[in-house]
């Protein structure tokens, strides 16, 4: 098993929910590495995502629209690693703004390689891809393996299916050392549109007397779930020893549908949490049916979470009522 060092990373999207985590499990775990970040000048969320590991980060104010700032911070870093996390992310409201999701997420992975290129660099990228890309798969095909074929549901979900084939085309044709992550649904407190993320600060709010029924969108999607803390462990165990040009897919293996997620936290609130669905939750066009197979990547790495799920959502609720009593304070 491979197991490569870097001296300096670069993780796009490090102000975002997971990049965030990615830099804190650096921090933490990879005292000999520097860790660079870029994020857009405009970020709201970079002080309080950052919190935890601000001091290790060296911040570079850049858009990935902006091919010559994209330029300008490679040169600059000389990065041995790039995480590339940035992206727009909330599936449903891509559906509303579909050509600002496609235009940011394709053309900014483009200047991203671009800029390598022209940098003259040779770093080890993770391209962080989506199980969204394989959309609503048929029963056949569950587990998940990375042969399945693209069926992409969503505006949002395109725009990682082309960001997924760049990333190939990158490898294939000018030797760029990229490996692709398709990570399945995980337990994320640090973003906000996440079903689980949604539940579990609705119930903290419900528990604190700010609001009174729970809204939610489609219940019967069934998902795999596994720990933000897990997943951003297993970005950097795929950079140090994935194979260049594979994709992976890496997810949990607590298989559950989201209505039976709500009536666990429903179960763990500390009273009653009515609820109800709301139509402008829904998707026009859901996936439904997402379980992996991770076979391939646990053969590669060794990889397998360290938290449990019951520790995993402990950790979200923890984090959604710290939220909320702030928030009550104010």
């Amino acid at each position: 098993m491979k197991n490569r060092k870097f001296k300096k990373i670069v993780i796009t999207g490090i102000t975002g929910s997971g990049g965030s985590y990615l830099a804190d499990h650096i921090a933490d775990n990879r005292p000999g590495t520097a860790i660079h970040g870029i994020s857009r000048w405009h970020s709201t969320s970079s002080a309080r995502n950052l919190a935890r590991s601000r001091s290790r980060v060296t911040l570079h104010e850049c858009d990935l629209l902006d091919f010559k700032s994209v330029l300008d911070v490679l040169r600059e870093v000389k990065p041995d690693g790039i995480f590339h996390i940035a992206s727009h992310a909330n599936v449903r409201a891509s559906f509303a703004t579909p050509l600002a999701v496609l235009n940011n997420n394709i053309m900014g992975t483009a200047n991203l390689f671009e800029a390598v290129r022209a940098a003259g660099l040779d770093p080890v990228i993770q391209l962080c891809s989506t199980s969204e890309v394989y959309g609503q798969v048929q029963k056949k095909d569950v587990p998940i393996t990375e042969e399945c074929r693209f069926r992409p549901a969503s505006p949002y979900a395109v725009s990682k299916a082309a960001q997924d084939m760049l990333g190939h085309t990158y490898f294939a044709n000018y030797g760029m050392k990229v490996i692709r992550t398709r990570m399945f649904a995980y337990l994320n407190p640090r973003r906000a549109d996440l079903f689980a993320t949604s539940f579990a600060m609705q119930v903290a709010r419900i528990e604190a007397g700010l609001q009174k029924t729970l809204l939610h969108g489609n219940l019967d999607s069934t998902r795999t779930l596994i720990d933000v803390r897990d997943a951003m462990e297993s970005y950097w165990t795929a950079m140090s020893c994935c194979d260049f040009g594979e994709a992976y897919n890496i997810g949990g293996t607590t298989v559950i549908k989201v209505g039976e997620f709500l009536a666990l936290l429903k179960k763990l609130a500390r009273c009653p949490v009515p609820s109800k669905a709301d139509k402008t939750l829904f998707r026009p066009t859901d996936v439904t049916l997402q379980i992996p197979d991770v076979g391939k990547f646990r053969r590669c790495t060794g990889w397998k979470p360290r938290y449990s799920f019951k520790e995993s959502v402990a950790f979200l609720l923890e984090h959604c009522r710290a939220e909320v009593s702030r928030e009550a304070r104010k």
